[in-house]
């Protein structure tokens, strides 16, 4: 029997008789083998080896090790060859504890020539059609799309999601992290719909008074209550024809869920002190950072609302979990920042770049951009250092690990009390709203819980200040 593939095999059998026969009928078509006696020799091949070996022929019994125990100790081994296990113990437990382990077969000896033959030709066949698909990818692997930047599988896995829900017309709820770019994903999706030529509008739930939040989304007419000096449309009529993106819908009252359940089924909105109901076309995008399903069952989410908003989810991956897209977004916030400033810096160095690269990201995209701001404002360059970033040492970074050292509060007196002298009072807490900001990684709803206030009385002091600042 010719093999289709020519494969570089490694036959791994304490039994010396059972492994020459093995690599006699292989190469006898063809095959490349080496033999290996027992686990440790096997893993010294795999080791010298310039490339992973095509097929694996694995003993579970072998005299140093249990060859599922050796085969689990190395869970990339399944990922780069096709494992075939080859035993006298044909128990189901053990075939199916293999197979979990990713292995490609699962033979009983004793093993006719032409068995082994075929289910290693089958298995060699598989790899390099494996090996291909890889290259594929590789090569079709986006470094940016739509507005976000990553090359990791995890980005991936939502740009292809984006293009997939992009022509739909179901609603689609978007979950992740604070930072982790929900609004950057709805806007992709908008963005790369047939309504891309039609408004995107976004409103913020938890930005927006409660008393106001109805009128802002569905539209008010002149004098239905006091200040509506004049008639309103509502970010749904404004969108007609494009995309509705609620923010933080989470925070939106259980009375107005109701009236947004009826819109999402009906089509219709009626303005705030109208008894004329008015057809609406727009696609609904929402997003929270909150558990929805834990906030179902706690009763502050209607449960209908939810599984009628809920019918294509999207999970945006936190930064921690996108591996060297932290350096990629890092190197491309210092290039447009730069541009902002003025100024000129070095590409990271390497020990920045480990840095970066060791700290959690709690506060993900978002968190990684202040920094970056941050550190381009405040250093002349051209070479940035790990201590303009002010970045948390390797130790100590956990999931709750601030990259900013923050001084924990204290009883009595607080340490640099002494500075706030001179301060005015709106100064301070001006200063005491920012450190909360910054600390829950630029997360105005998660800042204003931790300062127990609503996140609509921050943003109404944000864009005072704002103001003034102009």
């Amino acid at each position: 029997m010719t093999p289709i593939v020519a494969a570089r095999i490694l036959v791994v059998e304490d039994i010396a008789s059972l492994a020459m026969t093995y690599a006699a009928h292989l190469e006898g078509v063809g095959h490349s083998v080496d033999v290996a006696d027992s686990g440790a020799a096997a893993r010294q091949l795999i080791e010298r080896a310039t490339a992973p070996y095509d097929v694996v022929l694995l003993d579970l019994q072998l005299p140093d090790c249990d060859g599922l125990d050796w085969l689990a100790a190395q869970p990339e081994l399944a990922e780069n060859s096709s494992i075939i296990v080859i035993t006298s113990d044909g128990s189901i437990k053990r075939a199916i504890a293999a197979m979990r382990l990713g292995t490609y077969d699962f033979l009983v000896k004793p093993l006719a020539a032409e068995r082994l033959l075929t289910t290693v030709r089958n298995a060699a066949e598989r790899h390099v059609l494996a090996e291909e698909v890889k290259v594929v990818r590789s090569l079709s692997a986006r470094d940016s799309f739509q507005g976000f930047i990553g090359r990791s599988n995890a980005m991936q896995v939502v740009y292809r999601a984006v293009e997939s829900v992009a022509d739909s017309k179901a609603t689609v709820f978007i979950t992740g992290e604070s930072g982790t770019g929900k609004e950057v994903a709805a806007e992709s999706i908008h963005r790369s719909s047939r309504r891309s030529e039609r408004p995107f509008v976004a409103i913020n739930c938890g930005a927006i008074p409660e008393n106001l939040l109805e009128s802002e989304l569905f539209g008010h007419i002149k004098g239905a209550f006091t200040g509506a000096i004049e008639n309103r449309l509502g970010a749904a009529k404004e969108a007609d024809g494009g995309t509705l993106f609620l923010d933080e819908i989470c925070e939106m009252e259980l009375k107005l869920q109701v009236k947004l359940l009826r819109f999402l089924q009906t089509g219709m909105i009626q303005r705030v002190g109208s008894s004329k109901p008015e057809p609406v076309d727009v696609r609904v995008i929402c997003a929270t950072n909150r558990d929805p399903a834990a906030e179902v069952a706690a009763g502050r989410f209607r449960e209908d609302l939810f599984y009628r908003l809920a019918v294509i989810p999207l999970e945006m991956p936190a930064l921690r979990e996108r591996g060297g897209d932290i350096v990629q977004l890092a190197q491309a916030f210092l290039d447009r920042f730069a541009r902002e400033e003025r100024k000129q810096f070095d590409p990271l160095s390497l020990d920045v770049q480990a840095r970066l690269n060791a700290h959690n990201w709690p506060g993900n995209v978002r968190e990684l951009q202040n920094v970056i701001r941050r550190a381009v404002v405040m250093s002349e360059g051209p070479a940035l250092k790990i201590a303009d970033f002010a970045v948390a040492p390797p130790r100590m970074t956990t999931s709750a690990a601030p990259l900013l050292a923050t001084p924990a509060p204290h009883a009595g007196k607080l340490p640099g009390l002494d500075s706030l002298s001179g301060m005015t009072l709106d100064a301070i807490e001006r200063l005491v709203i920012d450190n909360a900001i910054e600390a829950a990684g630029g997360s105005l709803p998660a800042a204003a819980r931790s300062l127990g206030i609503s996140p609509s009385t921050l943003y109404r002091k944000r864009e005072r200040w704002a103001d003034v600042a102009a």
